[in-house]
């Protein structure tokens, strides 16, 4: 089991997948938005999303979990 975390604290702003999605490495399944720019969160490994901590409109700081793929 992988666990996506935040790169950089910032606010929530897509959630581009669902719980049961299946994803690839690389694509993008998170953009939190810092400093009015949008910063991209990809997967690091083939899988299927299990869990999603966040939702849109959260605040995440550096490190914190935002999916769990398995």
């Amino acid at each position: 089991m992988a666990k996506i975390q935040a790169s950089m604290a910032g606010n929530v702003w897509k959630v581009l997948v669902k719980e049961g999605e299946e994803v690839k490495t690389g694509q993008d399944v998170v953009i939190l938005e810092s400093m009015k720019m949008e910063i991209p969160i990809t997967a690091q490994a083939d899988g299927k999303v299990q869990k999603i901590y966040v939702n849109e409109g959260d605040f995440v700081n550096e490190a914190d979990d935002l999916i769990e793929v398995e």
